[in-house]
């Protein structure tokens, strides 16, 4: 099954998305910030990584050359 990861600051955008893509048969890994996301990438690389582009403290284009 493959695994996407969400990261937003809102949990309600979260939530949404991952019914919907939980529901297409996607397992859903959901972070809140980036450290965690890294962290998560690090641990168990997802097959894809959705971005929240404007986040307060790193935005997701940050987030991205990290990766």
């Amino acid at each position: 099954m493959p695994t996407i990861a969400l990261v937003d600051d809102d949990r309600n955008i979260l939530t949404s998305v991952s019914i919907a893509l939980e529901a297409e048969g996607y397992r859903i890994m959901t972070y809140t910030d980036d450290a965690s996301d890294l962290d998560g990438f690090k641990s168990s690389p997802p097959d894809l990584d959705i971005l929240d582009i404007k986040r307060p403290r790193m935005d997701g284009m940050e987030t991205l050359r990290r990766l």
